[in-house]
Formats: C-alpha cells, sequence, structure tokens
C-alpha cells in the first residue's frame, strides 16, 4: 500500500481537461485533473461520477440547475444526467468513477481521452 499526496500528484501535469489515474478501488478509479474554462455538455449513461474540488471553484450546469463548488466539496452526478463543467480559474479536482467512464460520456470529440495516463 501506498499513500498518494494529491499536491504532489497534481504538480506533476500541467495540461487542461486530461484526468490521471491515481488509484483504483474496486471497479472504479481514482482521478486526478485540473480544469479551466469550458467543456463540453455530456452525460454518461450507465456511470455516476464524483467530482471533488481540491482546489479553486468549479460550476457544473446540469439543464435545470447550477451546482457551485468551492475547495472540499463535491457533488455526485447520476448516470443519466446532462452537465457541463464551466471552471473560470485554474480548478484541481479529485473524480471518482468507474474504470468504464469516458472523460466526455456520450459524445465524441477531440477532447475524449481513451487511453488514461497513470501517475
Amino acid at each position: 500500500m501506498d499513500k498518494v499526496n494529491l499536491k504532489q500528484k497534481f504538480s506533476m501535469f500541467t495540461d487542461y481537461w486530461s484526468p490521471k489515474i491515481v488509484g483504483e478501488l474496486n471497479d472504479s478509479h481514482v482521478k486526478l485533473v485540473k480544469l479551466k474554462g469550458e467543456f463540453v455538455w455530456h452525460q454518461h449513461e450507465t456511470e455516476d461520477e464524483l467530482f471533488l474540488v481540491v482546489k479553486g471553484n468549479l460550476l457544473i450546469k446540469l439543464r435545470d440547475q447550477d451546482i457551485f463548488l468551492e475547495e472540499g466539496e463535491f457533488v455526485i452526478i447520476p448516470r443519466g444526467v446532462e452537465h457541463l463543467p464551466i471552471a473560470k480559474d485554474e480548478v484541481h479536482v479529485l473524480l471518482l468513477e468507474p474504470k468504464a467512464t469516458l472523460n466526455t460520456g456520450n459524445i465524441n470529440n477531440e477532447r475524449t481521452i481513451i487511453d488514461l495516463e497513470s501517475i
């Protein structure tokens, strides 16, 4: 068993919207990602997704409401719920989601990452 230092892991990359695997838990990945700007409206048909803000502030737009997350807060987006993450400034986020989860969900575009890097 190895402990994980989030600050150290976040210092290992600078790219945005490119999740990095930092752990595995049962059939799920623990991922770290840096966000800045607006992502893309998408949904995950079969996977719930946990967003935990480690640093910064994150807005997650839903079709019927906005969720504003500050440091130390998280939200679970249920499967099938369309959402749009927006980070005005750089945000550090921990994601917990099933291993099969594609970062862009039901959308396939230039931001889709199929083979995630482990750090």
